[in-house]
């Protein structure tokens, strides 16, 4: 699926007031309770999408300047302070959240046509147009926002990112287990197929679900698909 920096935008504001708002209405110990990613808290969650305003703030600057500004200075850099920010207080937290996100729609607000089309590095070293940065942003605000476990899920997403999204995810993770998958939304005219590792024959697992299920599938989160044949639905690794 082709998606415009107009959409990328526009589910990158929508995405953003959702968070926003999920994080402004935790106390402290809301804060202090695990979120739905094992391991983390929802201080956690929220510092590391705090952080990765500030991260993608550092590409803007980047395209803006032309001067090379790197995401984090080191992958020990972004543990760190994603570590350190979830010993915050609450509010510092949700002041934090709010803060990076206005910084950064500011300074991509202030971008023009040529400075949007100059190349940057992302923290995975790859090398993109500056118009992948919204797309960026978006992921992480509308997937975080539901791994607060705040009562988002996946269903209250635009239908048109989380196509996006499915394409996206499908791309990156390149195989499944077994001898792979087939994905059919039960709701949307679109689907998916991933190949399976090599050597292992058979028929691809047939799963079926709302594209608001295959996509929390897909990203390794709870969902609600079923296999054709009463075959179990192959466990996929959490992605983002």
């Amino acid at each position: 699926m082709s998606r415009s920096l107009e959409d990328a935008r526009r589910w990158t504001q929508e995405g953003t007031d959702l968070v926003v708002r999920a994080a402004a209405g935790l106390d402290e110990s809301a804060y202090e309770a695990p979120s739905l990613l094992p391991g983390w808290s929802r201080k956690h969650v929220v510092a590391h999408v705090a952080a990765n305003a500030d991260a993608l703030a550092n590409l803007v600057h980047w395209a803006a300047t032309g001067t090379p500004t790197p995401m984090y200075a080191s992958p020990e850099e972004r543990a760190s302070g994603i570590r350190e920010g979830s010993r915050q207080p609450g509010a510092r937290l949700t002041e934090w959240l709010r803060l990076s996100a206005d910084a950064l729609g500011k300074a991509m607000d202030a971008l023009d046509e040529e400075q949007w089309r100059t190349p940057v590095r992302t923290a995975q070293r790859r090398t993109v147009p500056a118009t992948e940065v919204p797309w960026l942003r978006a992921r992480e605000v509308w997937v975080h926002a539901v791994d607060l476990g705040r009562g988002v899920a996946f269903g209250a997403l635009p239908a048109d990112f989380l196509t996006a999204l499915c394409d996206e995810i499908v791309a990156k993770r390149g195989s499944a287990p077994g001898p792979g998958l087939v994905l059919t939304p039960t709701d949307a005219p679109t689907g998916w197929s991933l190949p399976g590792e090599p050597g292992k024959p058979g028929e691809p697992v047939a799963v079926f679900g709302p594209l608001a299920e295959i996509t929390a599938y897909l990203s390794g989160r709870d969902h609600a698909t079923t296999a054709a044949g009463a075959v179990a639905v192959p466990a996929l690794p959490a992605w983002l």
